[in-house]
């Protein structure tokens, strides 16, 4: 979703998580040296969603906004809450504890030794489990998240994330074709808007980040990545 398809509010709300990420520097971007993404893209852009755990302000400030996103759009009543290992944990504990609702986590694969399980926590069946993470790309390792919860007996139909890279294909098809639909707060449409009106980055970075996304496949190719 370009930002020209969002609503005002959805804008809004965008743009200030970007800023709050921004603040903090969580976003780095390296028009010379792309980053490698666990997806296999190359990217001049790069965002660290794990930096928000150590700034108290501005992770109540996007915990909270995250909160009425959620309450405003998923209808179903969430029965619990199951963050991805690793980087949706702290998310997903915030989360339910704002929600007053039991947590889960699931890991990328069983674990090793023991009872050999996936999912940590106690689910019930047949119990409505919204899925957190940290930030969501192709949308391709969610998935496996997905998949372990549905097996265990959960119904699995929507995906909350705090950032959404919103540039390379497949990511909503992908959700989509799952059954599920991913919410989130902000993507790079939005960090762009902030980054030109406050002046984080230098012109060329911005440019880069222009050009990046109006050709992700091509920037990616053209930089070693699939």
């Amino acid at each position: 979703m370009v930002n020209s398809e969002k609503t005002i509010e959805e804008k809004a709300v965008g743009e200030v998580a970007a800023k709050y990420l921004l603040d903090i520097k969580a976003i780095k971007i390296r028009p010379h040296d792309p980053y490698k993404l666990t997806a296999g893209w190359a990217s001049p852009v790069y965002i660290d969603c794990r930096k928000v755990i150590s700034h108290l302000n501005q992770r109540r400030m996007i915990i909270d906004m995250g909160i009425k996103l959620i309450k405003r759009d998923i209808t179903d009543p969430i029965d619990m809450v199951a963050g991805g290992e690793t980087a949706g944990i702290p998310y997903a504990a915030w989360i339910s504890d704002s929600l007053s609702t039991p947590m889960l986590y699931v890991r990328k694969q069983p674990k090793g030794f023991g009872r050999m399980g996936q999912i940590e926590g106690d689910m019930p069946e047949d119990c409505h489990v919204l899925l957190v993470e940290d930030l969501a790309t192709d949308g391709g390792s969610k998935v496996t998240f997905i998949n372990a919860l549905r097996n265990a007996g959960a119904t699995v139909t929507d995906l909350f994330v705090v950032f959404f890279y919103s540039s390379f294909p497949g990511a909503e098809e992908t959700m989509a074709k799952a059954g599920v639909k991913i919410h989130y707060l902000c993507d790079w449409w939005d960090v762009l808007a902030v980054a030109t009106t406050d002046a984080y980055f230098s012109t060329e970075e911005v440019d880069c980040v222009r050009e990046f996304l109006g050709d992700p496949l091509g920037w990616s190719a053209a930089h070693g990545g699939k």
